[in-house]
């Protein structure tokens, strides 16, 4: 089950990055694409049990889901994209050229300790 490895990288990551003083972690918000191979209901379970013991310790996980997007590098059109992805272009039938460009993100992207203001990436 990587899950549980997922769940403790995120752990891990966080004790770290975690600011002089800060106190326990609130919830942590993880970009989680359609796409990335991973199982929510998991996720949420091991994180729970990656973060006993830890500043993470009763930590929420808010798991955003990312839609699954492709594009045709031929014609340029976009399109969703599920589980099992469908890859050719449905606006010109090539399948050779199709790009992902959404859905297989998996990265922290906020996380709020108790004591403190949320910390956050930068990007839009």
């Amino acid at each position: 089950m990587h899950e549980m490895s997922i769940a403790m990288a995120v752990v891990e990551q966080v004790a770290q990055a975690s600011p002089e003083g800060a106190g326990r972690v609130e919830s942590v918000v993880l970009q989680v694409g359609e796409l990335a191979g991973v199982v929510p209901d998991s996720l949420h379970f091991c994180f729970g049990l990656a973060c006993a013991g830890t500043v993470l310790e009763g930590a929420e996980l808010v798991a955003e889901t990312v839609p699954g997007q492709a594009r045709c590098t031929a014609c340029g059109t976009g399109w969703a994209v599920g589980m099992p992805p469908e890859l050719t272009c449905p606006g010109c039938g090539d399948g050779a050229g199709t790009e992902l460009v959404a859905g297989r993100e998996l990265q922290i992207r906020s996380v709020r300790w108790a004591d403190r203001p949320a910390y956050a990436d930068q990007e839009g």
